[in-house]
């Protein structure tokens, strides 16, 4: 669009000339600030209607309002908002004039003395007034705010300038890793980096993204899981406890809780089994709560979560029985699980394992059910290619997922040691990935490698970042929690 054709531009791109026209630079290098608007607050709480003080400041920020011809101006900054008093009795003319060049948007700087107006608000009587950024387009109109959900993904920018609840839901996010980092550093955990770009796929069953590298002239995967490669450090003895908070990426459907790209929090502790993980699970989530909430109870989408430790621990057989009435344990075969998982109504294709039919019958009948934090035990040995299996039956492995509101927000193992079954596992998933299961892990030669030089005991841990920020800011979607979701193109 023109500008011609765009008559809100054309208006501003006329102030833009008249502030150079005036001698001012509309784009400036610096403004060293003194105060943001919280801090003057906090700092003049008692002073009183109509008082003055001697104090001179330097604030900065957007201006979100304009009244009476630019004599007040509300300058919201990062921290809140200030109101600034623009009159002859204090602004040279040249300073005036800038002011009459203002828009809703702009950026500005302002030095002048605080005071309190006999209403009440705190002030800043402006004796200059600098141009730190004249906007070009007008911020969306102030009551509707942006109205197509959509475009507040898009132009998070906009979102975030105009959604006091957006800032919110992302800074509280930064405090929850702030303190999942904090609780396990105190724990001893060595936080560590591992490679995004992988050669082989693993750690996960999930389709990878593939990508080119020019030079070596081969395809390279973009991580799905750090699980092996962080394992790997624990063989080489870099440290008993190592930890990482990593982006994984999965070429996969999105949904309100799945994005391509996302954020997990992974670690490894050697000399402990997956009961130390339960643990440990319930120690990070409630450190994330009382971190930004204070309290271990939620509120999500209206309904009311105790996250207090300890959390019951729940078999899957266990569970899907109670929901069904039917006993995978006591199913010996493959064909006899899938006979059960579609006799409640459990969508089956035909060639489930024993493990995949009990897990599909899990997910359709018990999952959404789990609202209270529970750790769900016994997953099948089948669908736990990288877990010790279970020492009372080896059909199951020693794995637990913890679930809240229904959803998946952690995994963990007793992780697999043992590198002739490691192999045999990896075997059974490249069968499975030659008919036709694109999830399956491939075989990871050196991974096994690893192994033969010796895995300690070991218990590992993923959690779900993203999922866990939507349980403690009561967001409905992903795309809320994640300052730049995936979308298509328009």
């Amino acid at each position: 669009m023109s500008d011609a054709e765009d008559p809100l531009r054309a208006v501003r791109l006329a102030k833009l000339d008249g502030l150079k026209a005036l001698g001012i630079d509309p784009y400036p290098y610096e403004f060293p600030r003194t105060d943001e608007a919280a801090a003057l607050e906090a700092r003049h709480v008692a002073l009183a209607a109509g008082a003055e003080t001697g104090e001179r400041v330097r604030v900065a920020g957007r201006i979100r309002a304009i009244r009476n011809s630019g004599m007040f101006i509300d300058l919201h900054d990062a921290s809140g908002k200030i109101q600034v008093f623009c009159h002859r009795d204090y602004l040279d003319p040249q300073g005036l004039a800038a002011v009459r060049l203002l828009d809703i948007g702009d950026l500005i700087g302002v030095e002048g003395l605080v005071r309190r107006t006999p209403r009440g608000e705190l002030t800043v009587n402006a004796s200059a007034v600098s141009v730190l950024a004249k906007t070009l387009l007008p911020l969306p109109e102030k009551y509707h705010g942006l109205a197509d959900v959509e475009l507040r993904y898009r132009q998070r920018y906009l979102d975030l300038i105009m959604n006091p609840g957006s800032r919110e839901t992302l800074r509280r996010r930064s405090g929850i890793v702030a303190a999942l980092r904090s609780h396990l550093v105190a724990r001893g955990y060595l936080e560590v980096e591992t490679p995004m770009l992988h050669t082989i796929p693993g750690g996960a069953s999930a389709k990878p993204f593939v990508t080119h590298h020019n030079a070596l002239d081969i395809d390279l995967y973009l991580r799905i899981a750090p699980e092996l490669h962080l394992k790997r450090l624990v063989v080489g003895g870099l440290a008993d406890r190592v930890f990482e908070i990593n982006r994984c990426f999965r070429n996969e459907g999105l949904s309100p809780r799945h994005n391509p790209e996302f954020t997990s929090l992974e670690l490894y502790e050697a000399y402990v089994d997956y009961t130390a993980m339960m643990r440990l699970t319930e120690e990070l989530v409630a450190t994330a709560a009382e971190s930004v909430l204070g309290s271990l109870r939620i509120a999500y989408g209206g309904t009311e979560i105790d996250l207090s430790p300890p959390w019951p621990r729940r078999s899957m057989a266990e569970l899907v029985e109670a929901a069904t009435g039917i006993d995978f344990l006591a199913l010996d075969t493959a064909q006899e699980a899938r006979g059960a998982a579609s006799s409640v109504g459990v969508a089956v294709s035909g060639t489930e394992n024993w493990g995949q039919a009990l897990e599909a019958a899990f997910a359709a009948r018990v999952e959404d059910r789990l609202i209270a934090p529970t750790h769900v035990t016994g997953f099948p040995r089948d669908i736990s290619p990288l877990a010790k299996a279970d020492r009372t039956d080896p059909r199951l492995a020693e794995r637990f997922e913890t679930y809240i509101y229904g959803w998946e927000v952690a995994n963990a193992f007793s992780e697999l040691t043992d590198p002739q079954d490691q192999r045999a596992r990896f075997e059974a998933q490249m069968q499975a990935r030659a008919a036709g299961d694109e999830e399956a892990q491939p075989l990871d030669e050196d991974y096994v490698a690893a192994l033969e030089y010796g895995l300690p005991p070991c218990g590992g841990l993923g959690i779900g970042i993203d999922r866990l920020v939507m349980l403690l800011t009561d967001s409905p979607s992903i795309r809320d929690v994640i300052a730049f979701p995936t979308l298509r193109p328009r």
